[in-house]
Formats: structure tokens, C-alpha cells, sequence
């Protein structure tokens, strides 16, 4: 830990050992959380059926901004601007369901440090896109 304190400019230490983010980089890089969280998040929001929900839970700004990126996405228009009249395909198919990211209050961060990194996300599904349903046919063929 000692070389790792060592390696890291002393102006982004923050309190705390530097080896923590280190190592927490090195596990989050190993077992592919990342690559793991850019397919899981589309793919539950594909098999959510109109009016049902996704809530995610963020440990880190890598996982929350992979998890915000989806989201937006299906709560923004597709669209070109300027179209005198929205189609009802490019219309969003997810409403976000909390203003920004939702964070743990006081009491729960005493009674659990851990929650403090914490950020909630959520969205329901509005309506199926034609992807959607034609992958929801699927699964009921087979």
C-alpha cells in the first residue's frame, strides 16, 4: 500500500488510503462490472412491460453515469428537432421517475457509511417501441 500511496500525486489524495480507489479501479476493471452494467441496463429495460419500473442502484459516478446515459435516452425524443408533428415512434418510452439521482438521507448513512456513495435512479416504461415488441414476440414463440 506504501507504493501506492506513493504513485498517487500528492494533489488528488484525497483522506483516506489512495490504495482503496486503486484497488477498487483494479476489481472494477477485472471482473468487467462496467462492460456487465452497459448490457444489463438496456436489457431489463427491454423485457419491462408498459407502466412497469426499473430502480438502479449506483455505487460509484462509472456505474451511475452508464445508468443516467440509459436512462435519458429512453425518456428523450428520437426525433429531429423541428418536426412540426412528434411520430409516435420516436416518442420517449421511458418517464423518469426521480429528479436527478436520489441519494441516501442522513439517518440511513449513520446507520450505514456505506450507503454515502450511494445514487437510486428510476423510470417507467410509457410505451413498447417496436423493438420491444418484436423481441417480446420472440420469447413467447420459443
Amino acid at each position: 500500500m506504501d507504493l501506492v500511496r506513493e504513485c498517487v500525486p500528492a494533489a488528488t489524495r484525497r483522506a483516506g488510503n489512495p490504495a482503496k480507489r486503486t484497488f477498487q479501479a483494479l476489481r472494477i476493471e477485472v471482473n468487467g462490472e462496467l462492460e456487465a452494467l452497459e448490457v444489463a441496463v438496456p436489457a431489463a429495460i427491454d423485457v419491462l412491460e408498459v407502466d412497469g419500473r426499473i430502480v438502479v442502484e449506483s455505487y460509484h459516478s462509472l456505474e451511475d453515469r452508464i445508468v443516467k446515459r440509459e436512462l435519458a435516452r429512453g425518456a428523450t425524443s428520437s426525433a429531429p428537432p423541428g418536426l412540426p408533428v412528434e411520430p409516435e415512434t420516436h416518442r420517449p418510452y421511458l418517464e423518469l421517475l426521480t429528479r436527478g439521482a436520489e441519494e441516501a438521507g442522513s439517518a440511513e448513512i449513520e446507520s450505514n457509511a456505506r450507503s454515502q456513495s450511494v445514487r437510486l435512479r428510476a423510470a417507467r416504461r410509457t410505451r413498447p417501441t417496436p423493438d420491444h415488441l418484436r423481441r417480446r414476440a420472440a420469447r413467447e414463440t420459443s
